[in-house]
């Protein structure tokens, strides 16, 4: 079986304390429930979640809908972006079964990357880490004022902006992820092709403004 990996990369810094990181709980689980009503989704998505703060941590491996049990998360610490998409390539090589001769691998991942603030380490070194690997679509949301799109857009050609971080704001993006990973699901179930651009997702909600 071909497994369609999706990856989230959720910042857990401090300035994510009380509301943000509560609505970011509600949305996984929402998501979570919703894909599991679908039947090609609940066939081909695993999910992981990556948490960064201080520094990045996988608190959930690829894992299948109906194994899925969500974590605690609490919002602390500053924004190691890096050490996440540095986690992320590693991930991706150990986690993502490559095509051989022999068998197809998995489908191209699909990665969610979602921060309100600014990264505190040196991300490009992981990101530098990250091009190396097959990282399928990477989608960046920038949550809020305090949130820098500019490093988001230099990561991916394909990044919205919310322009709040309150739970209405963060529940929308999760509603979008939910629909986009089950229009890619239902896609390489049923054609066999790839989503390789945000273009090729279900349109989001006017509160995500598309800046990439």
């Amino acid at each position: 079986m071909r497994r369609l990996p999706v990856y989230l990369l959720l910042d857990t810094s401090g300035s994510m304390t009380g509301e943000p990181i509560e609505a970011v709980k509600n949305g996984v689980q929402m998501m979570i429930h919703s894909l599991r009503q679908n039947p090609q989704a609940i066939e081909t998505a695993f999910v992981s979640i990556i948490t960064f703060d201080t520094d990045a941590t996988q608190v959930i491996p690829l894992t299948d809908l109906a194994s899925f049990q969500m974590v605690d998360l609490k919002a602390n610490g500053v924004t190691a972006m890096g050490a996440a998409l540095g986690l992320l390539a590693d991930k991706l090589q150990t986690e993502v079964a490559r095509t051989t001769p022999e068998q197809k691998g998995d489908w191209k991942p699909l990665v969610f990357i979602m921060t309100d603030g600014i990264p505190t380490d040196d991300w490009q070194i992981g990101y530098n880490k990250l091009k190396a690997v097959n990282k399928g679509l990477i989608v960046g949301c920038a949550a809020g004022h305090g949130a820098d799109d500019s490093v988001l857009k230099q990561i991916t050609g394909s990044v919205v902006r919310l322009d709040n971080a309150d739970s209405e704001s963060i529940s929308k993006f999760f509603q979008w992820v939910t629909a986009s990973i089950s229009t890619t699901s239902t896609k390489v179930e049923e054609s066999g092709k790839e989503v390789i651009g945000m273009e090729q997702l279900p349109p989001p909600p006017s509160e995500l403004v598309i800046i990439a």
